[in-house]
């Protein structure tokens, strides 16, 4: 989703100790610097929900509200944020 500066923001849905989290969020942080965007980590052990919701997926990429479209988990799908981003524009 974009907000109201014309940025695209995601979210990943993951763990502190979780080196695929870790991985996925290395990938988007070398990503950003060459695509504008912003994402956020949060953390699903605080909240019983989204552990029912994730807990076998993490991480999981996620457009950020209202939509919370799925782009990819386990890794990062590159072809697939590119698919979203052409998707929204």
């Amino acid at each position: 989703m974009l907000n109201s500066m014309g940025v695209n923001r995601l979210i990943v849905y993951g763990r502190e100790e979780c080196h695929l989290c870790q991985e996925m969020i290395t990938s988007l942080q070398a990503l950003q610097k060459q695509i504008h965007f912003e994402f956020q980590m949060i953390d699903i052990d605080n909240d019983p929900e989204l552990v029912r919701l994730y807990n076998d997926r993490v991480p999981v990429l996620v457009s950020a509200a209202p939509a919370h479209e799925e782009i990819c988990h386990y890794h990062l799908d590159v072809a697939a944020l590119d698919a979203y981003f052409a998707k929204i524009r």
